[in-house]
């Protein structure tokens, strides 16, 4: 099995042999999992050109380390716990037992269809087992699957399927996301007919809905494993094969599809898993993303399950039928880890304490959070009100493109701090470095986080755009990845990621981070929630733009408001860093995972409000109106 490091010791000693003998190291780890043909060379890398390769002549499959390598100990073990929207619908269980015979029947279904090694398969589901059991299908035989996020536009799927090249789409007639009934198929449909690569579609039944189903392209999913066989071998996959490609947003351009490949995400994410939130026999872990998400492959699906552990995956939104579903899931299943992200916490916060009442949560052992850098007042009420003062919060740093978390607490082990992500984990060599590439040394320091050593779970290429890869990751700072996010070390040697560097605002020379703007004006009483962009300044270069959402006001009103942030910032930062205006709003664009569109923010703050782009996969789009007529007030 994969080992666990226990001691704060242990994580000094492993740290430095990973980082003195790194292919020694990871070598080391890999002869945990089973290989059908173990590795002729450990690593080539150039990062000048973007290309690195794991364990290369290594021959695996997956899903074997998913199942044959656990079914004898842990058959009867549950593997997915799903918990519906709707608190009064069942909740269903699959052992890995039960999981493996339906990963492969859906394997038998997908070979059915002529899907092969290589094809790519597009999954647009909502968050039901289904979704799971896709995956595996697909590592098990050999195709790429692309999960896309079942928020998006058609615009938006329709891209990504042409981009990928897929050949097949697993969808449903509907979704649920609260109380809304999502229209999925009819979406899928619309996608479907902007591209042409899409011949096959399967459809699962989940609303019910009355939908149109194409004579000839269209199969239900129920219909075809009725007749699936339950057996299915595993394909033989090299270790730098394709396992799947996640399409990220940029704020231009088109989508980039990041690949991941088999052999060294699978020794990553397993390793990661197990380490971060060590996780122990017996124990329950819920990861409250959506598995269009990176976070939702690597840390409910593929981490998890390749270490063994029970994963409760959720179909609906921590806020119904009420603000207390996260700890009425955790009680009912007795969940021992929890992972959110900070936008999460701070929405449940501002509704107040009354939804924890008669919440236990006496199981919980380890915190985490994920997407974002957590300010102190989120971090304080998570560990005073969730973990009750006794569970550490692991406040993991790590993207898309890293595979799996890169700087974090390990639980229990790390001595945490409020708002920063501590330590690297095992193998990662972060850099800091000017804005013209020189390394700053030692403690104290702040700049462009870098990473200077690959990693096994490290994106490979952008699918079908190896140019844009090297241009986007490698060519800012020759001969280091460069991740886009603004880093502090301090004195302590921890890190605190300050965001995005398109999120670092240059205020007369001074670098400030946009998070730690947002940490202290989220310190006032009464803010619930903020977000801050930089816009052009004739004096300053750059100005602070903040977005304020409060849901109670003092006898000053908005203005006292304003008045007290400006205090709050000059105190905790500096009066350089105060805000030069200061919009008081009813809420946030965001994204159906909780993600703040901060694009669409920075636009409203330069004036170029024709400019938003697609805007449909906001939680509610009817927000920017709100803010744009607002800003014309400031």
């Amino acid at each position: 099995m994969v080992p666990k490091i226990s001691t704060l010791g242990g994580y000094i000693f492993e740290y430095q042999k990973s980082v003195t003998n790194p292919t020694g190291f990871w070598s080391n780890i890999a002869e945990s999992f089973y290989w059908r043909k173990k590795w002729d060379h450990i690593l080539d890398w150039d990062f000048r050109s973007g290309l690195t390769k794991w364990f290369q002549g290594a021959k695996l499959n997956l899903t074997e380390n998913i199942f044959e390598r656990h079914l004898f100990f842990r058959g009867n073990q549950p593997a997915i716990i799903w918990e519906p929207n709707d608190p009064s619908e069942a909740h269903r269980t699959l052992t890995y037992s039960e999981l493996f015979i339906e990963v492969q029947r859906f394997s038998n279904v997908l070979k059915g269809l002529g899907i092969k090694k290589g094809d790519r398969v597009a999954i647009y589901l909502p968050m039901v087992p289904e979704l799971v059991i896709a995956l595996l299908a697909c590592a098990r035989i050999g195709a790429v699957h692309s999960v896309i996020f079942a928020g998006f536009s058609a615009q938006s799927l329709g891209e990504r399927l042409q981009d990928a090249g897929a050949k097949l789409l697993i969808t449903s007639d509907g979704g649920y996301r609260g109380s809304k009934t999502i229209p999925i198929k009819q979406i899928a449909d619309d996608a479907m007919n902007m591209c042409k690569c899409v011949t096959t579609a399967i459809v699962l039944k989940r609303t019910g809905e009355n939908i149109p189903m194409v004579d000839g392209r269209d199969h239900w999913y129920h219909d075809l494993m009725k007749g699936a066989g339950d057996t299915c071998e595993a394909e033989e996959m090299d270790s730098e094969d394709p396992l799947f490609i996640l399409y990220t947003s940029g704020s231009t351009g088109k989508p980039k599809g990041l690949v991941h490949t088999t052999g060294g995400y699978m020794v990553y994410t397993a390793y990661t898993f197990k380490n971060v939130f060590q996780y122990g026999d017996g124990d329950v872990y819920f990861c409250s993303a959506d598995i269009g998400w990176i976070t939702g492959h690597s840390y409910l699906v593929y981490g998890p399950l390749l270490s063994g552990a029970t994963s409760l995956m959720f179909e609906g939104v921590p806020t119904w039928p009420d603000a207390g579903r996260f700890w009425d899931i955790i009680d009912k299943h007795k969940v021992n880890q929890f992972y959110t992200a900070p936008t999460a916490i701070r929405s449940l916060m501002a509704l107040g304490m009354d939804w924890l009442q008669n919440k236990s949560l006496a199981t919980l052992k380890v915190l985490g959070t994920v997407g974002e850098p957590i300010n102190e007042a989120a971090w304080h009420w998570y560990h005073d009100h969730i973990g009750k003062n006794r569970c550490p919060i692991v406040d993991t740093w790590w993207q898309t493109e890293t595979g799996g978390i890169m700087i974090s607490p390990m639980a229990g082990i790390t001595p945490t701090k409020p708002s920063y992500a501590t330590m690297p984990l095992m193998g990662i060599q972060p850099m800091i470095v000017d804005q013209n590439g020189k390394q700053l040394m030692g403690n104290s320091v702040e700049g462009n986080l870098c990473i200077s050593y690959p990693w096994p779970g490290m994106a490979r290429t952008i699918w079908g755009d190896h140019e844009r890869f090297v241009n986007t990751y490698f060519t800012t700072y020759p001969g280091l990845y460069f991740t886009g996010d603004g880093v502090k070390r301090d004195e302590d040697g921890y890190y605190r990621i300050l965001g995005r560097v398109d999120d670092v605002i240059n205020v007369s020379g001074h670098r400030l981070g946009t998070a730690e703007i947002e940490n202290a004006i989220n310190e006032h009483p009464l803010v619930d929630e903020s977000a801050v962009v930089g816009f052009s300044h004739p004096i300053k270069g750059q100005g602070i733009y903040a977005y304020v959402v409060c849901t109670h006001f003092s006898t000053g009103g908005e203005e006292g408001i304003r008045n007290s942030i400006m205090m709050a910032v000059s105190t905790m930062i500096g009066p350089f860093a105060k805000p030069d205006k200061i919009q008081i709003v009813t809420g946030l664009p965001k994204t159906r995972s909780g993600k703040i569109m901060r694009r669409i923010l920075l636009k409203i703050a330069e004036g170029k409000t024709s400019e938003f782009g697609d805007i449909t996969t906001l939680l509610d789009p009817e927000i920017v109106n709100d803010i744009v007529k607002g800003s014309k007030e400031i």
